[in-house]
C-alpha cells in the first residue's frame, strides 16, 4: 500500500506516466481508461499506476472531501465487466491539510491487454491513448511470458484449423468495440492472440480457445464435460431416468444445461395473504443456473473428471474438480475471490452467462431464500467443490 509520504513525493512528480491526476469525482469514463492503461503498463514498469482523485493538473488541491460512496463506486470499477481482464487494484483515502485525496493503486496485469469497453488503453507518457496494432502486440508477447493460469497456457498440439473461427467472428464482435474491429487487418492469428486465445510463438491456440471455441474439445482436454443424471430416487443407486455427457465449445455446453435445467423446474402459484399470490419453484432457476456457471468457470481443466450435475428426487448435487483456489479459503468463502481461469470468466461475461464477477454465490443464495428454499450447501475438500441444493418443501 502506498504510504502518506510517498503519496506526498507523487504529487511533485509532474511528468511520470504512473500517474494521473483529476478534479472529478464523477467522470467514470476517464477513471475506467486510466485504470485500464495503468494495468497494461506499456512502458513495462512492473510497478503500480495511481489515479489521483482531488488533485488537478499543476498539483495542486482540488478541496476534495473524498466520501464513502465515491470509494464504493471507485472499488466496484474493479468487478463491474468493462474493463476485463479484472485489474488488481486497492482504493484508499488521505487526509491533507488542503484537502482530501483518493487513491486507486492499479497493478501491473499478467494477462494483458486489458480492454475497457473493447479498446486497449496505454499510457504514452503522461497521457492515454488507444494501442495501434503493433503496441497490442508488444502487450501480447509479453503476455505469454507471464502467462500464469492454466486457460493461457498454449495447448501445443491444437492448430488453428481446431478452433471454429466463424464463432470466433461473432464473440469478438461482443468483446471488441466496432470502431476497433473495423480498422482491424491482422491475421487472424494475431486477433486471437490479442484476447488471449491463440499463442502466435508456438501457432498454438491457447486452452481458452480450445475451450471456448475447439471443434472438439476433449480431444485435448479429455475432462471437459460435464455429467449429468436425473435419478428417480435419492440415492446413486437408484436406476437413472435420463443421463448425458454434456460437451463440446463452452457456449454450446452452457446453452445445453441451461434447457436441461428448465426442465427439471416446477413452479406454482403460492398464496401469501387474500390480495397478494407468488411464483415459486421446486429449485429457482436463476440461482441454479448461477452455481452451474460458477462450476464451469471455476473448474481444474487440467483434471480428467468431469463437472457432475445430478438431479435426485429430493435434492441436486454439483460436483466441480478442483478445490478451492489461490486466497480463497472455507473461512471466506464465498467473500474472497481469486480465479483459475481468468480468461474463462471474462469470456462467460462478455457472452451474458455472468452478470457481474464475485457475487455468483451471494446471488444464488439471495434467490434460494426468496423462493423459500433452504440455503446451497457447500462442501470442499482438496479436490472438489460439492455444492447441494435441497428440493423446496410442498
Amino acid at each position: 500500500m502506498l504510504s502518506q509520504n510517498e503519496l506526498q513525493l507523487l504529487l511533485t512528480d509532474m511528468e511520470s506516466d504512473r500517474i494521473e491526476r483529476t478534479e472529478s469525482v464523477n467522470n467514470t469514463e476517464k477513471f475506467c481508461q486510466a485504470i485500464c492503461a495503468f494495468a497494461n503498463d506499456l512502458p513495462n514498469h512492473r510497478k503500480a499506476g495511481y489515479l489521483l482523485i482531488g488533485i488537478k493538473d499543476d498539483g495542486s488541491f482540488s478541496n476534495l472531501k473524498v466520501t464513502d460512496e465515491l470509494l464504493k463506486n471507485l472499488a466496484a470499477i474493479r468487478a463491474d465487466g468493462n474493463v476485463l481482464p479484472q485489474p488488481a487494484l486497492t482504493v484508499s483515502k488521505f487526509s491533507f491539510d488542503e484537502g482530501d485525496i483518493a487513491v486507486v493503486e492499479v497493478r501491473p496485469s499478467d494477462l494483458p491487454p486489458v480492454r475497457y469497453k473493447g479498446r486497449v488503453w496505454i499510457r504514452v507518457g503522461p497521457r492515454k491513448a488507444i494501442a495501434n496494432e503493433q503496441e497490442e502486440r508488444i502487450l501480447s508477447e509479453r503476455r505469454v511470458a507471464l502467462a500464469r493460469s492454466f486457460d493461457a497456457r498454449p495447448c501445443v498440439e491444437a492448430k488453428i484449423d481446431d478452433l471454429a473461427l466463424g464463432q470466433f467472428d461473432a464473440y469478438r464482435r461482443q468483446t471488441i468495440d466496432p470502431e476497433t474491429i473495423l480498422a482491424n487487418h491482422r491475421p487472424i492469428e494475431l486477433q486471437l492472440s490479442s484476447l488471449r486465445l491463440f499463442d502466435p510463438d508456438r501457432n498454438c491456440s491457447t486452452f481458452a480457445g480450445i475451450l471456448l471455441f475447439g471443434k472438439n474439445p476433449r480431444y485435448f482436454l479429455p475432462g471437459a464435460y460435464i455429467q449429468y443424471l436425473e435419478l428417480s430416487g435419492t440415492s446413486l443407486t437408484d436406476i437413472p431416468k435420463q443421463q448425458a455427457e454434456i460437451s463440446g465449445d463452452l457456449v454450446s455446453v452452457m446453452h445445453e444445461l441451461s434447457l436441461r435445467l428448465k426442465s427439471i423446474i416446477k413452479t406454482k402459484i403460492e398464496k401469501v395473504s387474500n390480495i397478494k399470490e407468488r411464483q415459486v419453484s421446486n429449485y429457482p432457476e436463476t440461482a441454479v443456473r448461477e452455481l452451474l456457471m460458477n462450476a464451469v468457470m471455476h473448474r481444474n481443466y487440467d483434471s480428467n473428471t468431469p463437472i457432475r450435475f445430478y438431479v435426485f428426487s429430493d435434492h441436486i448435487e454439483i460436483h466441480s474438480p478442483g478445490g478451492l483456489y489461490g486466497e480463497v479459503t472455507v473461512e471466506n468463502f464465498p467473500n474472497r475471490n481469486s480465479y483459475r481461469n481468468p480468461i474463462i470468466a471474462e469470456a462467460m461475461k462478455s457472452l451474458g452467462f455472468v452478470n457481474r464477477f464475485g457475487y455468483g454465490v451471494q446471488r444464488a443464495q439471495a434467490v434460494l431464500a426468496d423462493n423459500g428454499s433452504s440455503p446451497a450447501e457447500f462442501i470442499f475438500d482438496e479436490h472438489t467443490v460439492l455444492v447441494k441444493i435441497t428440493e423446496r418443501p410442498e
